[in-house]
């Protein structure tokens, strides 16, 4: 049983592991967005969070300490000029792994993961279109009939027979 063991092993080496996720956490740095296999995504979201958490504070002690993770000079610098400024005001959170589906090759799960606060794709707007239940009604047809109580279908015959005795009359005085 696996209780109280943190982490995936990814099929790796801790060394190797080690370095997988150093190489994943730079691209994401230099790139925002990178498409990968779930459980890395998950994983390197894991890896990834405390190291922008502690470029939100600009000191040499929390450079060199995400250096020792990084081991990129550039995605350091860009950690700490630009995505420590975007993400200055969040309080956690800073990563989305969205799921993409099947690889094609061997059928591993695949996932976007990204920085949520470089989304450069605008959410869609949500208006679904109405299907109807029927083949053959349209939704006009169906919109319009309503499903009322038994006083809204009182005044609906109402309705219908002074529209009728409307008509009748005026057909008569016309004829006069």
């Amino acid at each position: 049983m696996r209780h109280l063991v943190k982490g995936r092993k990814l099929g790796r080496t801790t060394s190797h592991r080690a370095a997988t996720l150093s190489a994943l956490s730079v691209a994401l740095i230099k790139e925002h967005r990178i498409v990968t296999t779930l459980p890395k995504a998950k994983e390197l979201r894991t890896f990834i969070e405390p190291l922008i958490t502690k470029a939100k504070e600009d000191t040499s002690h929390n450079r060199r300490q995400v250096f020792s993770k990084l081991k990129d000079k550039q995605a350091v610098s860009h950690l700490f000029g630009e995505i420590s400024d975007k993400v200055g005001d969040r309080p956690g959170g800073y990563t989305r792994v969205i799921k993409m589906g099947s690889r094609a090759g061997d059928s591993a799960d695949m996932a976007v993961i990204e920085l949520v606060d470089y989304n450069d794709i605008k959410p869609e707007d949500s208006t679904k279109t109405k299907r109807t239940r029927r083949a053959g009604k349209s939704s006009s047809s169906s919109t319009k009939k309503s499903k009322g109580t038994k006083a809204s279908k009182k005044k609906e015959t109402e309705a219908k027979k002074e529209s009728k005795e409307d008509e009748s009359s005026s057909g008569k005085s016309e004829e006069e």
